[in-house]
């Protein structure tokens, strides 16, 4: 029982939140008049969001492998298993050999393209971890378009299009989380010299403080214009998706706080599980959006 419990820790579920952006496409392509979605995909989109749980955890586990003796130095990471000692790691190896074995043979089972597209991001990860790791802003890039093959991934599962526009969000939302987190690092990591990420000490948190308000506002611009495209209000015959744009207002003012105020945003994905304003923004927000959706569906009536 006990090993069970460790190889889960190793599989660090607390992060399987961000594959939600598998499940984006599905849901904004409910109301898209120019698709005709069946059951049958919603399915397989919930197949291929759980199938990148299990891929992301094995691309954690090499990259624990590999950072190991830099963990061991990292006031948290030095808890994880193979840090600590607790998984061997010819045991680590063999477990994410098979986890993402098990992913790949997932992702070929629902679809062709969402089985490429699952085994770009492994490549691109394993690149990351060896080579791309430790070089600054290119390490930042690559993170933002892990998040952009997660959304490929969901369109190609539910066979679903999916807007260029969706794709840029979720590409700079993800940099502005990931610009927060090395923030974060910068400043409370700093008395480490770079121990636990050598990257770091190649980047100036003034410099960092400058990007993170450039990527938040332009998040916020891309998410407006999506909702406004012309393209975006032929397919769902209606402006009425501009309703949704306060929520990611209040939701990047909101983390913006957290990071500067409360001397949060080394974990977004903890931040984004725990503070409550945050969950209930983003609540409000799935429901707003389901239902503007569905009511701008084909089958069904908007007063907009």
């Amino acid at each position: 029982m006990k090993r069970v419990s460790i190889l889960i820790r190793t599989m660090r579920p607390a992060q399987w939140s961000k594959n939600i952006v598998v499940l984006a496409p599905f849901i904004f392509a409910i109301g898209d008049r120019t698709q005709q979605l069946e059951l049958a995909s919603m399915w397989k989109v919930l197949l291929a969001a759980a199938a990148f749980c299990v891929l992301s955890s094995s691309v954690y586990i090499f990259n624990d492998i590999r950072d190991r003796p830099m963990d061991r130095s990292h006031p948290l990471k030095r808890h994880r298993p193979i840090a600590a000692g607790e998984l061997p790691v010819p045991s680590a190896v063999m477990f994410g050999l098979l986890l993402a074995l098990l992913s790949l043979i997932a992702f070929f089972r629902i679809h062709a393209r969402a089985f490429v597209t699952a085994s770009s991001y492994l490549a691109l990860q394993c690149i990351y971890t060896v080579l791309l790791k430790n070089v600054p802003l290119i390490d930042l890039l690559v993170i933002s378009i892990g998040f952009v093959l997660r959304a490929i991934t969901g369109a190609a599962a539910a066979g679903a299009a999916i807007s260029p526009w969706l794709l840029l969000c979720a590409f700079w939302l993800a940099l502005f989380l990931v610009l927060c987190k090395r923030r974060h690092e910068k400043t409370s990591l700093e008395h480490l010299e770079g121990a636990t990420r050598p990257a770091l000490t190649k980047y100036d948190v003034t410099l960092l403080d400058q990007l993170i308000a450039v990527i938040a506002a332009v998040t916020i611009v891309s998410y407006a214009l999506y909702t406004l495209w012309p393209d975006t209000v032929s397919k769902f015959g209606s402006r009425a998706l501009v309703l949704t744009i306060p929520y990611v207002v209040f939701g990047i003012f909101r983390y913006l706080d957290l990071v500067y105020r409360h001397d949060l945003g080394d974990r977004p994905e903890k931040v984004l599980l725990t503070d409550m304003p945050i969950l209930i923004n983003v609540l409000l927000y799935g429901v707003t959006v389901v239902t503007l959706l569905i009511c701008l569906g084909p089958r069904f009536s908007c007063p907009f």
